[in-house]
């Protein structure tokens, strides 16, 4: 695992260093796909990247980015790579700073490990669900793996006595999650602040304690939530389906997610 670890780490990284050559560049180029959402050059080129450090794994790769596999072939799948090369395309667009390079290993359709790197704001996350360790760090302009590792702070999730933060996406709040945070005020009896975040940036405020829920009542698919979803396992959060009422799992017959929720509150 912690060999798996360093090479999604590595992947990412290098992905994210030619996501910020293009974002630097005057203009950006955007296309789209068949469902009319943003594809830019950079989605494509950091799929490369991340694809050229995973094969050698052995270990299949599910890619927003790759042609996706039938599940008649992917349901034989022990464990498989989960991969969002550049999360956030509309927060690229945007040039907000807000997108990020999601890897995930997956086991039996459980998360194992998890990386989320936002180059543009030099900050990476990473997870091993197995040892319950999520951690933060800086990326600095060399890229060096192991200066990340080094200088990583373990993270965790905390409450707070009299706020609740909420994490709302910032390009996809819809009128079910309003309602829902509009019930916590009651339910909680305490005051309730929305925090707007792009991309999987929100799972990382909720494990290191910087807000305590996530409603995600509008379409995901799997590789948005599964980096995300690992770093805040790691640090004992659950995300919750709200179809099944179980943990979200993973490589299943449809990609696209139900609605979940992400808390540390009772």
């Amino acid at each position: 695992m912690e060999e798996n670890l360093h090479i999604a780490l590595k992947g990412a990284i290098a992905a994210g260093k030619k996501i910020m050559q293009i974002y630097e560049q005057d203009e950006l180029v955007v296309d789209s796909k068949e469902d009319h959402s943003p594809l830019t050059i950079a989605d494509t080129k950091a799929n490369e990247i991340i694809n050229n450090y995973l094969i050698p794994t052995g270990i299949p790769i599910i890619s927003e980015e790759n042609k996706q596999i039938d599940f008649s072939i992917r349901k034989e799948w022990v464990e498989c790579w989960i991969v969002d090369p550049l999360d956030g395309t509309k927060e690229f667009i945007k040039r907000n700073g807000e997108f990020t390079v999601n890897i995930s290993l997956v086991i039996e359709g459980k998360t194992k490990l998890g990386v989320i790197f936002a180059p543009a704001l030099d900050i990476i996350y990473f997870a091993d669900v197995e040892k319950r360790k999520a951690y933060k760090s800086t990326v600095n302009h060399d890229y060096g793996v192991h200066d990340v590792i080094r200088n990583a702070q373990e993270i965790k999730a905390s409450k707070n006595e009299n706020l609740i933060r909420v994490v709302g996406s910032r390009s996809h709040m819809n009128e079910d999650t309003r309602t829902y945070i509009e019930t916590l005020t009651s339910r909680y009896n305490k005051k309730i602040e929305v925090v707007s975040k792009g991309s999987s940036l929100k799972f990382c405020l909720i494990a290191e304690g910087e807000a305590q829920i996530y409603p995600r009542f509008a379409p995901t698919m799997e590789w948005d939530t599964a980096a995300g979803q690992a770093i805040c396992e790691a640090v004992g959060l659950t995300c919750i389906s709200r179809d099944t009422g179980k943990s979200m799992i993973y490589n299943r017959k449809n990609l696209l997610n139900g609605h979940f929720l992400v808390s540390n509150e009772g």
